[in-house]
């Protein structure tokens, strides 16, 4: 059963959150607090986290470049703040989704069901290796020179979609339609942030994902 971490300090917010989610047979772990939060989330394996930024304690922000630090599921922020510069600072921590209050609890448990729908999807794609960075779509790794490195959903299925149009200028617009979905109203700075973040991961092969000025991003391979 999969495990999800509801870190919301409003008791009747989070039994609510939680409630909704029992119902679709997720297991719920409650943290009121930053602290407990980053605790629950050492101690437990944990699927997905639901993660309030206004907590006690450590706030979301500190907690969610925790889990950055030493995974990869996927992070839906919740806030009353509704700013563009603060969903930008969400995706930049790694966020793969941003809920604005009030927010319907049948949508968010929607979007988890998205969220964890592409984590377990197991594709039947080959091993790939593109200048010593390797991507295994059946067991979804990524690897740097032998060693792993950790994405986020969504910079793994940014990084799949590149590695998929090598050698094609993709504009910001068509990598948004097809990585977050055409129903998605997002601003295009999304798709800067999530490149920016994937090429500080892929180091010394950032130049795998290169700039096109005016037009977008492009996937190349040297050899």
């Amino acid at each position: 059963m999969e495990k999800i971490l509801v870190v919301e300090d409003e008791d009747r917010m989070r039994k609510l959150i939680s409630t909704y989610l029992k119902r679709e047979t997720y297991e719920v772990l409650e943290a009121a607090d930053g602290i407990e939060a980053i605790d629950i989330f050492n101690s437990e394996e944990i699927s997905l986290a639901i993660l309030d930024i206004m907590i006690p304690l450590v706030d979301g922000w500190r907690v969610c470049r925790t889990i950055r630090e030493k995974s990869s599921i996927p992070v839906i922020i919740l806030t009353a703040k509704s700013e563009e510069e603060d969903k930008l600072l969400g995706y930049e921590l790694g966020a793969d989704d941003y809920v604005t209050k009030p927010f319907s609890p049948k949508v968010l448990v929607a979007k988890v069901k998205v969220l964890l729908k592409r984590v377990n999807a197991k594709e039947l794609g080959s091993e790939n290796d593109f200048d010593g960075l390797t991507i295994n779509e059946a067991s979804h790794e990524v690897m740097l020179q032998g060693n792993q490195i950790y994405l986020s959903p969504k910079e793994y299925e940014l990084l799949i979609y590149f590695s998929k149009n090598a050698g094609i200028v993709l504009s910001r617009d068509k990598i948004l339609d097809n990585v977050w979905g055409k129903d998605y109203y997002g601003d295009l700075r999304t798709v800067d942030t999530h490149v920016k973040r994937l090429r500080e991961k892929l180091q010394d092969k950032a130049y795998l994902v290169n700039t096109v000025r005016g037009s977008g991003y492009k996937f190349e391979v040297k050899k």
